[in-house]
């Protein structure tokens, strides 16, 4: 069962040197002022995983959450943990921003994802057991039917057996290369004809779905699965006839995902498809197997790999429960979220779908993934096929392995438009989608630019030059997403289209910084990473500090991904110090401590988790006229306010002058994130996260309000029917 919703996560960010300080001793000198980054994302993954006990979840999508939180937790030891492992090991004693050692962080997060990790068997016990009430059965060997044998048989024997190797381990036969992920079944066998006993090893291809569907049985509205692991089980002497199975178990393993890259490059693609191959090849970080694995195959295993006690996990249950979203199939929508189309906004259906008299007309700002994403994706086709538009401008951080938007970039240079494009090869687990990418950008005829080797390009614009009469007219995209399509139906983003030439030229200096080393100076409306964003940040807090010395009022609306730059964390806590109220909508890792009187007793920080992934970054500050308000100054960005986004990337904060994309910026979208309930977590001050205590049944969400209410901005003639404030006013205050 899972927890009480007001225990959760505060033995996440805590130990017991923590706990025997008192909380309010911590001082503004004090590292304790901090949470610990990677203790703070395992409690945000926790919190994901909660959402798979969360009986308001429709049970297909419980599962879902269940395995993102096994995905999550992967990444974070091929990334995080790996790169704390390599620090032991290289003897670097840099301390965290709240003091602890790289050794002392990898004991207690060793302590805290063991776990997480039994809190995921535990769940998916039971929900294992409500999917079968439901008719979702996952089936043990002696749940087949004499039919479904025979079938699995000829499915093993013509799907399975053609992709996979057995390998034996002997001294002529070494143990083989596993790959971070794989998986795979160990056994020993003993030849019958002279008693003979050796191992083998049968890594699973990725290709071969880890759960198997099956006909259906005698119940004709039941779903049948038979995990692959009872598929090889059951005919593995089909593939050694004339052998006896002495003992067997599965293992999956993790490596180190990082890349290292020579300091001078002379061919960076080249450079990364070497470092790629290198990636393949890490160390192991963490290896699962089975428990009851025997002894001879438990030392085989371990020994071969090279792994430490402390980085196995012996599982009773499911190895790489991230497989589990196999399982969540559309056969059964009442098991699913009601199904939710995104809105095509008002605006471009009243110009006949024409993207750039829509924005000539006025700025528009959509709020993905309730507003299409295909808007955008039209922007750039629009722009690929119309004869007046002579140059397109384009950053890509992440996108899709069949995109759209590349293939209007390829169309558009194919076709004699200047097309520059600028591909940021380190987009971590795409780089080799990305290079793929760039090639065919590069076939077309399209300018490629990879950007800095130092500084990852994170920045989300594009420009599109278009001649109208005897002018050249510039119409921008910025936004706080990647330019994905496919994860724009579930990660909440904002795209702004602007024709303004202020932002058009901020716009073409970040791309001449990037392709041309020239450093920007004097922008109009647009603050850049690592140049004067973090600067801006800092000025504009500084700002509402003075507002509280002139009797005015001081507030700060905050959205973000992650917060933990310490500079300014320090200043937000010089800020609540001085009176300024500041609300914090922070998704995941939260390095600030609310609530402390003398430190933060101003700041509150809460964390939605729910249907969609929240992903926009949002900055709003009062200016001396409080919050909401017209007179606020107002940004969107790509920058979560981390060391690496701020110092060590390039990144872009835009202000928004627009009165009606301001309007819906701060009466609609902030002012929804911050009145909701029903998906929110408060961090407290011992740093445990709350889940709203109002008893009320019919919670306020902020996903259902964005569903059934359209964006202000992108309303057109409709919007005169709900003027902007009566709107917000009449659901959210």
């Amino acid at each position: 069962m899972p927890r009480k919703r007001n225990e959760i996560n505060a033995d996440f960010l805590h130990s017991r040197d923590y706990k025997s300080n008192s909380i309010a001793g911590i001082d503004k000198s004090s590292v304790k002022r901090f949470f610990n980054r990677e203790l703070s994302w395992i409690a945000f993954n926790d919190r994901v995983l909660e959402e798979a006990s969360n009986l308001k979840v429709p049970l297909l999508e419980r599962v879902r959450f269940l395995a993102i939180s096994a995905e999550n937790l992967d990444e974070f030891y091929t990334v995080r943990v790996a790169g704390l492992k390599e620090m032991v090991r290289g003897n670097i004693s840099w301390p965290s921003i709240d003091g602890l050692l790289p050794s002392e962080q990898i004991g207690k997060i060793e302590k805290l994802t063991r776990a997480l990790m039994q809190r995921q068997q535990e769940i998916w016990r039971n929900l294992s057991a409500n999917l079968e009430v439901a008719g979702i059965k996952i089936l043990e060997a002696k749940d087949l039917t004499i039919t479904e044998t025979k079938s699995l048989k000829e499915y093993f024997t013509e799907h399975v057996v053609p992709l996979i190797t057995p390998l034996a381990i002997d001294p002529a036969h070494p143990f083989p290369f596993i790959a971070s992920g794989g998986f795979t079944l160990a056994a020993r066998l003993k030849r019958l004809s002279d008693n003979i006993t050796f191992e083998i090893l049968i890594p699973i291809p990725s290709q071969i779905p880890r759960f198997h569907r099956l006909s259906k049985g005698r119940k004709k509205e039941e779903i049948r699965f038979f995990p692959l692991e009872g598929i090889l089980d059951k005919f593995l002497l089909i593939l050694f006839p004339g052998y006896r199975v002495m003992g067997k178990c599965t293992f999956r393993i993790l490596r180190n995902s990082d890349l290292e890259l020579e300091e001078e490059a002379e061919d960076l693609v080249r450079e990364f498809e070497t470092a790629l191959k290198k990636r393949r090849r890490g160390d192991v970080v963490r290896l699962t197997i089975s428990k009851n694995a025997p002894k001879e195959l438990f030392d085989m295993v371990t020994s071969s790999l090279s792994v430490l006690s402390e980085e196995i996990i012996q599982v009773d249950g499911v190895i790489g429960k991230s497989n589990l979203s196999e399982l969540v199939i559309s056969d059964k929508p009442e098991l699913l979220w009601k199904s939710f189309k995104p809105r095509n906004p008002e605006r471009v259906e009243e110009n006949h779908g024409d993207i750039f008299s829509t924005i000539r007309r006025k700025d528009m700002l959509l709020h993905h993934p309730y507003e299409s994403f295909d808007v955008v994706v039209r922007f750039l086709q629009q722009a690929a096929a119309d004869p007046d538009v002579v140059a397109i401008r384009q950053t890509l951080y992440r996108t899709s392995r069949n995109s759209p938007i590349v293939k209007a970039l390829c169309e558009a240079a194919e076709a004699g438009k200047s097309v520059t494009a600028l591909v940021e090869l380190r987009a971590r687990f795409d780089e080799a989608k990305n290079i793929h990418q760039s090639r065919a950008l590069e076939r077309a005829g399209a300018h490629v630019v990879y950007g800095f080797l130092d500084l990852k390009t994170h920045a989300k614009i594009s420009v599109v030059v278009r001649k109208e009469g005897r002018r050249l007219v510039s119409y921008t995209h910025f936004g706080t997403g990647n330019y994905h399509p496919i994860t724009a139906n579930f990660y909440t983003d904002l795209s702004f289209f602007t024709r303004e030439p202020s932002l058009a030229r901020d716009a073409t200096k970040v791309f001449n910084y990037i392709s041309g080393y020239i450093k920007p100076k004097n922008f109009e409306n647009i603050s850049l990473a690592p140049v004067d964003l973090k600067k801006t940040i800092l000025e504009n807090l500084a700002n509402e500090i003075n507002c509280v010395s002139k009797g005015l009022e001081a507030k700060a609306w905050i959205k973000l991904n992650s917060l933990i730059e310490r500079e300014v964390i320090d200043a937000m806590y010089e800020a609540s110090n001085a009176g300024v109220k500041i609300d914090l909508v922070v998704r995941g890792i939260c390095g600030l401590r609310p609530g402390l009187r003398g430190l933060s007793e101003n700041i509150r920080v809460k964390s939605i988790v729910g249907r969609f992934l929240e992903h926009s970054r949002i900055v709003c500050f009062g200016n001396g006229a409080g919050l909401p308000s017209p007179d606020a100054k107002v940004y969107i960005s790509s920058a979560d306010w981390m060391d690496r986004n701020l110092n060590r990337r390039v990144e872009v904060l835009v202000q928004i002058e627009n009165p009606t994309v301001k309007a819906q910026i701060v009466n609609q979208i902030m002012a929804a994130n911050l009145r909701d309930q029903a998906q929110s977590w408060v961090l407290q001050a011992d740093g445990s996260y709350l889940r709203d205590n109002d008893a009320h049944e019919r919670k306020f969400s902020c996903h259902d309000f964005f569903m059934k209410n359209p964006s202000l901005s992108g309303r057109g003639r409709a919007i005169k029917k709900y003027p902007p404030q009566l709107l917000i006013e009449r659901k959210i205050h």
